[in-house]
């Protein structure tokens, strides 16, 4: 039942407007790909800010997650092309909510190459010259965060 449910929901609510595309029942699974590519686009270190970020930003970017994510719920698919991208979008948001909490938790600039934050301008080797690893406990419904040591196998530049 779960796994076909945005198909239920489409078919039980196309009739309510005109274009099956817009309807106050459900949500496509492109308009909330393209609402998930804004957000993380405008306030998650995307090309549309030159890759820079902040906390403020980040947390901004967690806000319309959530907000997307309750939406999500409600998404409903016209064939199983369209089911296959509900769920491609479910697990999206999962995929950039722990981007955006790894990006929260390091403190400093990866740049060249990933991202700016204007709140912490420098690459702190020193301190976060390490991985970062998440776990989600779904009966809490809280995320932790933790460093992981680097350990260099090879010693090459930048490494050194």
């Amino acid at each position: 039942d779960e796994i076909y449910a945005p198909v239920k929901r489409y078919v039980e609510h196309v009739g309510a407007t005109t274009h099956a595309d817009v309807n106050p029942n459900y949500c496509k699974p492109a308009g909330i790909m393209m609402r998930l590519m804004k957000a993380t686009d405008e306030y998650g270190g995307g090309v549309a800010t030159y890759y820079m970020t902040s906390g403020k930003l980040l947390g901004i970017c967690m806000d319309l997650l959530e907000l997307l994510r309750e939406d999500a719920e409600k998404m409903g698919a016209g064939d199983l092309h369209e089911l296959m991208r509900a769920w491609e979008n479910y697990h999206r948001i999962w995929c950039v909510e722990a981007h955006i909490r790894h990006i929260q938790f390091r403190e400093e600039s990866r740049y060249p190459g990933f991202y700016y934050r204007s709140d912490f301008p420098t690459c702190d080797d020193e301190n976060w010259k390490v991985f970062v690893n998440s776990t989600f406990d779904p009966k809490a419904q809280e995320w932790k965060c933790e460093k992981v040591e680097c350990i260099n196998i090879i010693e090459t530049d930048p490494w050194l």
